[in-house]
């Protein structure tokens, strides 16, 4: 059975439907890929238990000082990335794994580095149980990217670093969108990195965030 049909039809779906209907389309986010993402992706999948309400609007701890992110960042961060289906993405942060299950199902490939090595762990088991298939997880320094793997179309970042590094700018390709919350408190701004087809680099903000602090190793 495919993800949207067990989506469409397992019991937190009305939550879901709720969810987006009032804490995402009615702020304003319209593409309508992504609002199917966020209505078939299964948040409460993904949240610990007694964290609190999975569909709720805020953001929740998941442990070792990580958060999951309020459901109307992620969708905002998804499409200010304009994921396309021929797109490969690295994913600074991996969390408990959500945002990476939501942008899976707009690209076809998702590449994500987490620090910490439990989370890491639990998240791709999490989306292996669940049948994300065309996610690769690694526990590592998100400060460094994925060289191997680059370049990407697209880069988000879910943790905050100070200013962006220099190594994932080299690693998004031409053309390519990064979205990261950038500042040196738990308040920031979301940037949006825009790159030309000839190397240039545009940057734009797009509001105030609030993301646990990039880690270093």
């Amino acid at each position: 059975m495919l993800l949207s049909q067990v989506a469409a039809t397992d019991a937190f779906s009305a939550l879901r439907e709720r969810m987006v209907r009032e804490q995402i389309e009615a702020r304003g986010i319209r593409n309508p890929a992504v609002l199917g993402a966020m209505r078939s992706t299964p948040r409460h999948e993904f949240i610990p238990k007694g964290a609190g309400p999975a569909y709720g609007d805020h953001p929740l701890r998941i442990g070792f000082d990580a958060t999951i992110s309020q459901p109307y960042v992620v969708a905002l961060m998804t499409e200010l990335l304009k994921p396309e289906k021929t797109h490969r993405i690295l994913e600074v942060g991996t969390g408990s794994g959500y945002q990476a299950a939501v942008v899976s199902q707009l690209v076809s490939w998702v590449y994500t580095i987490e620090i910490v090595p439990e989370l890491a762990r639990s998240a791709r088991e999490n989306l292996a149980r669940l049948g994300y298939a065309n996610i690769t997880v690694r526990a590592g320094d998100g400060f460094a990217g994925w060289p191997e793997r680059a370049p990407f179309e697209r880069i988000l970042m879910t943790a905050a670093p100070v200013e962006i590094p220099a190594a994932l700018i080299a690693q998004l390709a031409n053309g390519g969108r990064l979205v990261a919350p950038v500042g040196p408190s738990r308040f920031q701004e979301l940037v949006l990195v825009e790159k030309s087809a000839d190397g240039r680099i545009r940057r734009s903000s797009h509001g105030g965030v609030s993301f646990v602090p990039m880690r270093r190793k």
